[in-house]
């Protein structure tokens, strides 16, 4: 709806979000606490160039400041690009140099909800190990760490682990209020069985760790992973921006040798019969 009301319920939306006064936001957008109060309230209308600014103090991602361009009876400024596009080949091309150095160990590229886009083969063996060669039954990486009928068994420090995901979750959530997306994978992992009720809830008295330590155990070997994450930077682009690059590295030598032996076909530690396919596994640190 593109309506000056619009206008006013986002903004307050991402003021809230944000932690902004009213006054604290007119001035750090150079315009005055009556005429961003008018906007709110939907009796005056902004003009493209305040909503810009608006959404520049604000930080609003790529795909909410067009959001509120609309709103606003303006065209969208941002384009949103297939990553099948030619315009992105030189994006495509970084992220498969990324996948490719990372080999033999896991690595993932994901979107903004944690759907895995892409993956290196050391991520396709480990979690075929995992699974015992099962099909994946997700291809999010949330989903993937919260059903008990996945990966969430194997991992040692699921408390840790599954703690700081949700913190992301919830994150997103406060942070992108047009996401119904977020809204509605939230509400499915919250589902899931044995989640403790203080994960319903935002925690803004922890912070989230830098790195996060994910632990598997199956058929008796431990697996050790530390986790950093690759985004792009200054992107004009809706789809760059939302992209992350999960790179998962051995914490222990024992861990590092598995992986290689996977790449090598040595154990026998993927299914009889089975390759590794577009499975999932987790080896999750901070999201950006």
């Amino acid at each position: 709806m593109n309506t000056p009301a619009a206008v006013g319920h986002l903004l307050r939306e991402w003021r809230a979000a944000r932690r902004y006064s009213q006054l604290d936001l007119a001035l750090e957008s150079d315009t005055s606490a009556r005429h961003l109060s008018c906007i709110e309230t939907g009796k005056a209308q902004a003009s493209r160039n305040l909503l810009m600014r608006l959404a520049d103090v604000l930080d609003m991602p790529l795909r909410e400041r067009n959001a509120l361009l609309r709103a606003g009876g303006y065209a969208p400024k941002f384009p949103e690009t297939s990553l099948d596009s030619p315009r992105m080949e030189q994006i495509n091309r970084a992220i498969q140099f990324i996948l490719d150095q990372q080999e033999p160990y896991p690595a993932f590229l994901m979107n903004r909800h944690w759907d895995v886009l892409a993956a290196t083969r050391g991520a396709f063996n480990i979690c075929n190990f995992l699974r015992d060669g099962r099909p994946e039954k997700h291809t999010n990486m949330l989903l993937s760490a919260f059903d008990p009928d996945d990966v969430r068994g194997a991992i040692v420090n699921w408390d840790d682990v599954a703690s700081t995901l949700i913190g992301h979750l919830h994150a997103l959530v406060s942070n992108s209020p047009t996401d119904t997306r977020a809204r509605a994978l939230l509400d499915e992992i919250l589902a899931f069985p044995d989640i403790p009720d203080r994960w319903r809830c935002r925690d803004l008295d922890t912070p989230p760790a830098p790195l996060l330590n994910t632990v598997f155990r199956h058929r008796g070997v431990t697996l050790q992973f530390f986790s950093t994450i690759t985004t792009f930077g200054t992107p004009r682009d809706i789809t760059a921006e939302e992209l992350h690059i999960e790179s998962c590295f051995p914490m222990d030598e024992d861990t590092a040798r598995f992986c290689r032996e996977l790449a090598q076909g040595e154990p026998d530690a993927i299914a009889a019969g089975q390759r590794p396919g577009p499975a999932l596994c987790l080896a999750s640190g901070s999201q950006p």
